[in-house]
């Protein structure tokens, strides 16, 4: 009878306990998280990048270019004043005490970490390959290649879109050099070279780089075509300069967003299997009439308009 009383009676609401759920509903959800464990935050993006550096430095060592010799006097005086990495200069037992073996000498004691050895004739004659060394023989270390993915955790680290140049069968050292100093000097991200048939991080480019190859990372890439894929699975767009391209450069907006610039080679421009990849293919135009321009030029027009759209 009571029961029924209950279920006649004219109160509103809800007439049986809640099960604590109104409480709990109260209860605080505890302390916020840190900002690298909430999802979508910065912090937690750049942690994630680190995370997948780390993991892929696990997986095994970077790749590394091969020892080089630079030969001659003036050529190693040039590659000292320049500050291409060296770790011992050879010089030949009772040279000429020339000016230039004299200022070869000062710039290894003052830069410190090159080693100094003296060797007989022969053993240069040996070393060189019977080369003109003239008594000078510079080692360069093997140049340690970043991976392709770096550079993009690089630019998730500065809370920067990535602004990446990517080389398609460029074989002139001064070329790469000179591509690395522009994406140096218009904020971008790295240099993306193929393992196989292209040039690398030699003598010769570090010299043509003028020291920015020191804060400017070079990836290589044992396949340019997956590399650049995985960019695009990343969000990346590809770009792909090309003198019949579809998009003029003025008219190309993908450069104010993360992009990837793939450069060819001045003669046979882009391979098939990239350019097919390339999201765009853009031009520049040209109304001088000139048929193409080398690597450097190219990349240095492109990362200037990147550039300036970003700032």
């Amino acid at each position: 009878m009571a029961a029924n009383n209950r279920r006649m009676s004219g109160k509103k609401g809800a007439q049986v306990g809640s099960g604590g759920k109104r409480r709990r509903g109260l209860e605080g959800k505890g302390p916020t998280p840190p900002a690298e464990m909430r999802k979508g935050h910065a912090k937690q993006r750049a942690a994630q990048a680190k995370a997948r550096r780390a993991q892929s430095r696990a997986k095994g060592p970077r790749s590394k270019g091969t020892s080089e010799l630079v030969v001659g006097r003036n050529p190693v005086v040039e590659a000292l004043r320049e500050g291409v990495p060296a770790n011992t200069l050879y010089v030949q037992q009772f040279i000429d005490n020339d000016e230039r073996v004299r200022e070869a000498l000062q710039l290894a004691a003052e830069r410190g970490g090159i080693n100094l050895m003296e060797a007989p004739r022969p053993e240069l004659d040996r070393m060189t390959n019977g080369l003109n060394h003239q008594g000078l023989v510079l080692q360069v270390p093997p140049y340690e290649y970043a991976h392709p993915q770096d550079l993009a955790d690089n630019a998730a680290d500065e809370g920067e879109d990535p602004l990446i140049v990517a080389l398609d069968g460029v074989t002139d050292p001064r070329n790469l050099g000179a591509v690395v100093r522009s994406v140096a000097a218009f904020g971008g991200h790295g240099v993306v070279v193929p393992e196989r048939r292209a040039a690398g991080m030699t003598a010769g480019a570090w010299k043509t780089s003028a020291g920015t190859a020191a804060r400017t990372p070079v990836a290589r890439a044992t396949n340019l075509t997956r590399a650049l894929e995985a960019y695009k699975k990343a969000g990346i767009m590809v770009v792909g300069l090309a003198a019949d391209g579809d998009v003029e450069l003025g008219e190309l907006d993908a450069l104010e967003g993360p992009v990837v610039i793939v450069v060819g080679s001045e003669g046979k421009g882009l391979s098939r299997l990239v350019g097919e990849t390339c999201d765009f293919r853009v031009r520049i135009p040209m109304p001088g009439g000139a048929e193409s321009l080398n690597a450097g030029v190219a990349a240095g027009i492109v990362l200037y308009e990147a550039a300036r759209r970003r700032a």
